[in-house]
């Protein structure tokens, strides 16, 4: 049984001001839990009889059984999934001499946890350790980018940084990366291996403020070139299309 006190605790990290105060994070569902395990302090566990009977359970510093009524009274899922853990947030360094061997990634005032969800997801399907996250962006530890990353947190580092004075310092120690309509084709200008590729916010693109730190632009085209298509591309999508295109190159040298 849970106590009222910890349904209440359980029931604030769905704010973003709790989750900052207490250090703390929720998931729901099996494969995530065990995913996020793998790299996080697991703080609480709560499962269904069930939920137990089929699967091992992982190290938490509290493991309780619950019925499904009172696992309601604490998920953010429309339907419970039998199990939900709270982990502790991670705190990350900047590694200068890892960052400049690496691609990253840096949103721009990304604001719909989806999409954030989904970038972290296609990151690390493409090998990207760390993304830089402006300090207007959607939080990566919300329960929706949470169960979005589908456990892509566990692998993927995100950081939440003072954009314009992260990227104030690196632009001189690397190519800084950033998409525009009126950038160079992404398909015939010639890329580098390490860099930060910034991503702009889903409605107004890449900021005036953070766009004077861009040292090279880049276009995704539309096709055929030309023609009237739509205006813009879901800021997920255009990151898989860049993140592929930039591996597509690194294949190919490596052939």
């Amino acid at each position: 049984m849970i106590s009222k006190s910890k349904i209440k605790l359980i029931n604030s990290l769905s704010q973003k001001k709790f989750r900052d105060e207490t250090g703390l994070f929720l998931a729901e569902g099996t494969k995530l839990i065990f995913d996020l395990a793998t790299s996080f302090n697991c703080s609480f566990l709560a499962g269904t009889s069930e939920w137990f009977q089929h699967n091992k359970s992982i190290s938490a510093l509290e493991t309780v059984e619950v019925d499904e009524d009172e696992l309601k009274k604490i998920s953010n899922q429309k339907s419970s999934q039998g199990i939900l853990a709270v982990f502790e947030k991670p705190i990350y360094e900047i590694n200068e001499q890892k960052l400049s061997l690496n691609l990253s990634l840096a949103l721009d005032e990304v604001q719909d946890p989806g999409n954030l969800g989904t970038i972290i997801r296609v990151a690390d399907w493409f090998g990207i350790s760390d993304i830089f996250c402006s300090e207007n962006s959607a939080d990566a530890f919300s329960p929706k980018t949470v169960q979005a990353t589908m456990g892509a947190l566990s692998r993927v580092r995100v950081h939440t940084v003072n954009l314009e004075s992260f990227l104030k310092i690196y632009q001189s120690k690397m190519t800084v990366y950033g998409t525009f309509m009126d950038g160079e084709n992404i398909y015939t200008k010639t890329l580098t291996r390490t860099g930060i590729i910034v991503m702009g916010n889903e409605g107004n693109g890449i900021s005036s403020k953070i766009e004077k730190y861009v040292t090279s632009r880049l276009l995704i085209p539309n096709f055929p070139e030309g023609e009237i298509t739509s205006e813009s591309l879901n800021v997920g999508v255009a990151t898989a299309l860049v993140l592929g295109e930039f591996r597509r190159r690194v294949q190919t040298v490596l052939k």
